[in-house]
């Protein structure tokens, strides 16, 4: 065994496998910059290494893969006008590509809560195992956000209208319906994870996706569908519309105990929010590739970052707790198109680039 750093990020060869652990149990694995640029590192020296396989990711503690970005630090450079929202997302976004186009088999271990930048470091890799007691999210529009780190991509290849509800009202995945909205591939009881571990560290040099896919379907459940999946006609017809005020109506007509719970939840979230996260999935659906999103994505990124709605949301929900932000403007009538164009405009040299 070989371990290169102790703190927020260990990075260690056992047997054939490259360990990734997010260490910041307290914080439910919340990733800073430096994480962000650590595992990067680690990427760079187990894909030289012939000695490594494959990359295993997981989190320490009991309580989750990753619970997403380190929004605290954000919200205090927003605050104070900083730029760590431009320096953290392009580090960010361009290793979620980076990922997604990793030579080597990555294995993410998605237990417990995985949400936001967890999605990121996990939802684009080759083998994507998720647990009993998965709970997966994309919470941003509560925070005056939308999905990025590709969310916008992963959710608007998830089948019907399914990527659209999880987007807009921030509901949580259990295991089986990440894999039916291709957020994941198998789930694998938390209890057997230690023994497919164990076993991912003993596999050979130059093993083979399908090889390893293989090994984890040993273990695997079978499971392919939850709770959501089973909704996936009613959400359909309540979502498939290009606009939110379409959206809204059709929750109030449709007036099930579902359609009324749903509303409620939407009544929650910034209408800025919501207005460009539906833009952006609707972009998403013709987009050719993951780096096409998180290009869009990263200029979206940088307004919200400028912005009161991002402020209040993170201030509401992490530093106050109150959970009662107030947005601006308060309603979803009120979001003009003057407002939105912002978020989908070029930044010249900013733009994000993946060489």
């Amino acid at each position: 065994m070989s371990s290169v750093e102790e703190g927020d990020l260990i990075v260690r060869r056992e047997g054939a496998a490259g360990v990734i652990r997010l260490n910041r149990p307290k914080a439910i694995n919340a990733m800073t910059l430096e994480m962000s640029e650590g595992i990067d590192a680690a990427l760079d020296r187990f894909e030289t290494d012939p000695e490594v396989a494959l990359i295993i990711l997981e989190g320490s503690g009991e309580r989750g893969l990753c619970a997403g970005g380190d929004v605290r630090g954000l919200w205090e450079s927003s605050r104070e006008g900083g730029d760590l929202g431009a320096r953290f997302w392009r580090q960010e976004y361009v290793m979620n590509a980076r990922i997604a186009k990793y030579p080597k088999p990555y294995v993410a271990f998605m237990d417990g809560l995985v949400m936001g930048g967890g999605v990121g470091l996990s939802g684009h890799a080759s083998h994507r195992v998720v647990t009993d007691r998965t709970r997966l999210a994309m919470p941003e529009v509560g925070l005056g956000f939308f999905p990025d780190v590709g969310g916008t991509w992963l959710l608007s290849r998830s089948p019907g209208e399914i990527g659209t509800y999880f987007g807009l009202t921030g509901q949580t995945m259990n295991g089986p319906d990440a894999i039916h909205a291709k957020f994941a591939d198998a789930v694998v009881p938390a209890a057997k994870w230690p023994a497919l571990r164990e076993a991912l560290t003993k596999v050979r040099a130059g093993v083979t996706a399908a090889d390893v896919t293989k090994l984890i379907n040993g273990f695997a459940t079978g499971e392919t569908a939850g709770p959501v999946a089973a909704k996936e006609p009613v959400i359909d017809a309540l979502f498939g519309f290009d606009r939110m005020e379409d959206i809204f109506a059709a929750l109030k007509r449709d007036g099930s105990e579902f359609a009324l719970a749903t509303l409620k939840t939407l009544n929650e979230k910034s209408p800025r929010g919501m207005v460009v996260t539906l833009k952006l999935l609707r972009l998403a659906r013709t987009a050719s590739s993951l780096e096409e999103c998180l290009v869009r994505e990263y200029r979206a990124a940088l307004e919200v970052f400028r912005s009161d709605d991002f402020r209040e949301g993170v201030r509401a929900a992490v530093i106050d707790k109150d959970r009662n932000p107030t947005w601006s403007p308060p309603r979803i009538e009120d979001v003009t198109p003057q407002m939105l164009a912002p978020y989908l405009a070029e930044i010249g040299v900013d733009e994000l680039n993946f060489n």
